[in-house]
């Protein structure tokens, strides 16, 4: 876990070790036409805001023209732009401001699955000997009629559709309007690449690749293995052990394939990055960075490592999480951390408040590449929807199971007026219940808010080499605080969390370090006393954090984070 990357501002992978993702999902971020939906032309209105806050890419969910039976993730043409959101022009627009700010975009590529409406599916179901047939996973029906194995669909029920015409059944590993492809078809393959070539010569940076793990199945479809953990109060989906269905080792060959569409755009300024959402053990999931007997990485560059959504929020579980992920990582590859993104709870509503900002400092000073998720900066947490307001095909189809997204996919809250500063229409799932406190123009008047933490933490994390470039050493729990150093050249900073209830003593001499950061100033700490800001700074980080006085009392306390400067 000593590895570094050595401080080079001009390589052009620079951009996305050092830098940091914030997620959008379109539909929430800002309206800008009074139609209750997020659009292209608001998150280019809204791009100031993200360079003031400090991130360095923004990756856009699914804007592709949509049925929006899955709400973008099925595309019904990989190249163009929905009108919900806007247009190519529009796209263009925003694209060209955002680098003129200095931030990167990242696109979202749904490559597993179209629409049931796009021109390819209409085609393939037309007849057995259609030329986009194969474009498709179609199979004969069971010897007793059903469907051809036990697959189920992630959203619930046999992942099979029966079309009445053909006689076969076509798989969706979600929505029956969302079969998925068949990438064992060179020829299909050829027509992704090209919708990749189609952005990447607009100039887009990069891409998160939707469900990566899913794209190649067992060529003999055969049955997945129950699961014997599965209990009916579950989600079906779950009844079985993805064994066939995803993650197959073919599947390396379409990775190493895309990586080298993406190489052919980068260039001495910049390199394109392919980030692949994989719900995976860590085991697996490092397979994704595609290292080849010689270590040489032809895989995406950030495998997403989602282990920290579903981590234990205790000092040595957080420990062996990331002992066991470093260790895994290939030698040339870079890290990845995550909290949260549209399809996961909020981090405030999985650990509550006071640790979801103990969560943005390990986030954003643990080594390797973080994403934010809009609103989590804000403190956003999910929202009790309305069973008749209710949009995910998740939730309505499996109503009551744990599935539904729309709670952590609500407008993003940017004042305290009506519709929040995000539509003058009615949004199209209802705004947060504590939106008029809880929003961006009230909190980054509060030097103390979660949203002035994010800015410190972040400036923090730009400014240190030790954060965004350095090795990371000693990572250890002792009772309920989490420590580690991160160390770049003669720059040594210890980070320490305390995620338990009473005040912690330092370990002798501990408390002599200059103090660089801590989350006793931002909120309420336990005591309930204000935290004081070092020599009585104002607001949003601004100020100069290194006040090279150490924490009184030789104690760390209660759900407190601090960075000290140990060298």
């Amino acid at each position: 876990m000593n590895r570094q990357w050595q401080e080079q501002p001009h390589h052009p992978d620079a951009w996305w070790r050092h830098g940091v993702v914030y997620q959008v999902y379109p539909r929430s971020f800002q309206d800008s036409n009074d139609d209750g939906i997020g659009d292209l032309a608001g998150i280019r209105q809204r791009l100031p805001y993200l360079r003031e806050l400090g991130v360095d890419a923004v990756w856009l969910s699914p804007i592709n023209p949509s049925p929006m039976a899955d709400f973008g993730y099925d595309v019904a043409d990989y190249c163009d732009v929905d009108p919900i959101f806007g247009s190519l022009a529009d796209f263009d627009a925003l694209l060209r401001d955002a680098h003129r700010q200095g931030l990167k975009v990242i696109l979202d590529f749904v490559p597993n699955h179209t629409s049931d409406q796009h021109p390819w599916f209409v085609a393939s179901r037309a007849s057995r000997d259609n030329e986009f047939r194969d474009f498709y996973l179609w199979r004969d029906p069971a010897p007793d009629g059903g469907p051809p194995n036990n697959w189920r669909s992630n959203f619930g029920g046999p992942a099979w559709s029966f079309d009445e015409k053909t006689g076969q059944w076509y798989y969706h590993a979600f929505l029956p309007q969302q079969p998925d492809l068949n990438w064992r078809n060179p020829r299909l393959r050829q027509r992704m690449y090209d919708a990749l070539r189609f952005w990447l010569t607009r100039g887009v940076d990069g891409f998160r690749v939707d469900v990566i793990w899913h794209l190649i199945k067992d060529a003999q479809f055969r049955d997945n293995p129950p699961d014997p953990a599965w209990r009916p109060e579950m989600a079906q989906s779950k009844a079985v052990l993805q064994v066939y269905s995803a993650d197959r080792p073919e599947l390396m060959e379409v990775v190493r394939e895309m990586r080298s569409v993406i190489a052919e755009f980068d260039d001495a300024a910049a390199s394109r990055i392919l980030i692949g959402e994989i719900y995976l053990p860590i085991e697996r999931l490092v397979a994704y960075y595609g290292a080849d007997e010689a270590g040489v990485l032809h895989g995406v560059q950030l495998p997403f490592n989602f282990h920290l959504i579903s981590a234990h929020w205790e000092a040595a579980a957080l420990a062996d999480l990331i002992r066991r992920y470093e260790a895994a990582i290939p030698e040339q590859g870079w890290p990845n951390w995550v909290l949260g993104n549209h399809d996961q709870s909020r981090i405030a509503s999985r650990i509550g408040a006071e640790r979801a900002a103990l969560a943005a400092c390990l986030l954003l000073t643990l080594r390797g590449t973080p994403t934010l998720y809009y609103g989590d900066e804000i403190g956003m947490s999910d929202v009790d929807i309305a069973p008749e307001a209710l949009r995910d095909p998740a939730e309505l189809r499996e109503p009551g199971k744990g599935q539904g997204r729309d709670p952590q996919r609500t407008p993003m809250q940017w004042d305290d007026s009506t519709g929040a500063g995000f539509s003058r229409a009615t949004p199209w799932l209802p705004l947060a219940p504590d939106y008029r406190q809880r929003n961006v123009e009230r909190l980054r008047q509060d030097g103390r808010s979660v949203l002035s933490l994010y800015r410190a933490l972040l400036a923090l994390r730009r400014r240190e080499p030790a954060l965004h470039a350095g090795a990371i050493e000693a990572v250890a729990a002792t009772g309920d605080c989490l420590s580690f150093d991160r160390c770049h050249g003669d720059s040594r900073l210890r980070v320490q969390i305390n995620f338990g209830g009473t005040a912690l003593p330092l370990p002798a001499g501990q408390g002599d370090h200059p103090l660089v950061f801590s989350t006793a100033w931002f909120g309420e700490p336990a005591s309930g006393q204000a935290g004081a800001q070092p020599g009585g700074a104002a607001a949003g980080g601004a100020a100069d954090l290194e006040t090279g006085s150490p924490e009184a009392g030789g104690l760390l306390p209660p759900l407190t984070a601090r960075i000290l400067r140990v060298a």
